[in-house]
C-alpha cells in the first residue's frame, strides 16, 4: 500500500509519518514546486510531477494511483487546487477521511461549518448578513485579491469603519469588492487563540486530542513586534494582512481540557448526523478562550491542519499520554491505516 498527498501544506508530516509506519509514499507535485520533496528524498518514494495539482484527477494519474494501491490523504491544498466537485465526483481513489466534509470548510452556501457547529450547540461568533447590520467590532473574512488561497481578512470597529477599510483595501489591491458576495462578517471575539488538533479514531472508537498550536501570520506578526508608537506612525503605510506563514507549539491549562473533549465529542456527533459517516481521522477546531474561559470556535478544518507539522519528527505533547511516546499527526494517520488493515476496518476510514 502507498500513502499519497498533494505535495504542499502538511504533506511532509504525512510522508514522514507514513515512512515511520513502513508505508511507501507518493508526492503529487506541481512543476516548479517540487524541490522540497526531491531534496527530502528519504520520505518520498514516488514523486509525481504534474503541470498542475489539479491534474491528479486525470484518468491516467488516477489509474496509476489505483494500480499502486493508494490511500490519498487530503490537505487544504488538495481541496483548493483540485476542487470539491472533482474530489466528490471525479476522483475514484480511496481518500482517508470523509471527502464530502471538505466542502463544509466554507462559510457560504448550504454546506458550512456554521451548520455543524450550530447542530452541536458549540458557541461560535455571531454572523451578519449585511454590512448594514454591523453593531460592534467585526472580523471580515474574504479571499485575498491576488493570493487566492490566502486571506484578505480585516477588522472593522463599526459600520463606518467597515466601508472605510473596504474601500482602502480594494484600492490597495488586497481584496476585490466583487468578493463581498463570498465574504463572512463575524463578531470579533477577543481571547487567547488555539488550534486544537483532534483525531477521530475508527479503529479505537475514540476522539483524541493530539496537539495544540498557534499561528504565525505575516505581516501581522511583524507589526505586533513593533512598539505601539511606531505602529501608530506607520498605520497609513501598511495594510495588516493575516497570511499564515508558520506555527508554534502551545498548551492549554488542564481545566480547559474537559471542555475541549466535550466540544470535540459534540462536534463529531453533529458531523455524523449532518454528513454521514461524519469525521474520520484528523480535524482541527480553531478557537478562542475568552476571559470567562468560554470556548468560541471560529474556524474548522475537516482534515490535517496546517499547524500540525510543528510537531513533525518529534511528536506532539498530548499524543504521548495515549501511546507512551510522542507522535506526529502524520504518523497517527498512518497508524490508523495500519490498524485498520490489521483489523479489517479499512473500508470504514476511507471514502
Amino acid at each position: 500500500m502507498h500513502i499519497a498527498a498533494v505535495a504542499s501544506h502538511s504533506a511532509l508530516d504525512v510522508f514522514d509519518g507514513a515512512k515511520d509506519e513502513g508505508f511507501r509514499t507518493i508526492a503529487v507535485c506541481q512543476r516548479g514546486r517540487e524541490t522540497t520533496y526531491l531534496r527530502f528524498r528519504r520520505i518520498v518514494d514516488i514523486p509525481l510531477i504534474l503541470d498542475r495539482y489539479a491534474d491528479v484527477a486525470r484518468e491516467d494519474i488516477v489509474g496509476r494511483l489505483r494500480s499502486l494501491n493508494t490511500v490519498f490523504v487530503p490537505n487544504r491544498s488538495f481541496a483548493v487546487y483540485v476542487g470539491y466537485d472533482t474530489i466528490e465526483g471525479r476522483f475514484p481513489v480511496p481518500i482517508f477521511g470523509n471527502r464530502y466534509l471538505l466542502r463544509y470548510e466554507e462559510r457560504i452556501g448550504d454546506k458550512t461549518y456554521y451548520k455543524i457547529l450550530d447542530r452541536a450547540g458549540i458557541r461560535r461568533p455571531r454572523t451578519y448578513a449585511s454590512p448594514d447590520d454591523i453593531d460592534r467590532p467585526v472580523m471580515v473574512k474574504m479571499p485575498h485579491a491576488k493570493k487566492r488561497v490566502e486571506r484578505g481578512f480585516f477588522v472593522a470597529v463599526d459600520r463606518e469603519d467597515f466601508w472605510r477599510k473596504l474601500r482602502r483595501l480594494v484600492s490597495d489591491g488586497v481584496i476585490n469588492e466583487t468578493d463581498m458576495s463570498n465574504a463572512s462578517i463575524e463578531e470579533l471575539v477577543v481571547g487567547a487563540h488555539f488550534n486544537v488538533n483532534y483525531f477521530r479514531s475508527v479503529a479505537r472508537d475514540e476522539v483524541e486530542i493530539l496537539s495544540i498550536d498557534r499561528r504565525i501570520q505575516t505581516n501581522l506578526d511583524g507589526l505586533l513586534r513593533l512598539t505601539a508608537d511606531i505602529q501608530l506612525e506607520i498605520r497609513d503605510y501598511f495594510d495588516v494582512e493575516m497570511i499564515e506563514i508558520g506555527h508554534e507549539p502551545a498548551t492549554i491549562r488542564e481545566s480547559e481540557l474537559n471542555k475541549l473533549f466535550e466540544v470535540g465529542d459534540r462536534f463529531v456527533k453533529a458531523a455524523e448526523e449532518v454528513e454521514p459517516p461524519g469525521v474520520i481521522g484528523p480535524f482541527t477546531l480553531q478557537l478562542m478562550v475568552t476571559p470567562d474561559l468560554d470556548i468560541v470556535v471560529f474556524d474548522v478544518a475537516f482534515r490535517i491542519g496546517g499547524g500540525t507539522n510543528v510537531y513533525m519528527g518529534v511528536g506532539s505533547q498530548y499524543s504521548k499520554l495515549y501511546f507512551g511516546r510522542p507522535i506526529s499527526l502524520g504518523r497517527r494517520i498512518a497508524m490508523e491505516v495500519r490498524e485498520c488493515i490489521e483489523n479489517d476496518c479499512l473500508g470504514k476510514v476511507v471514502t
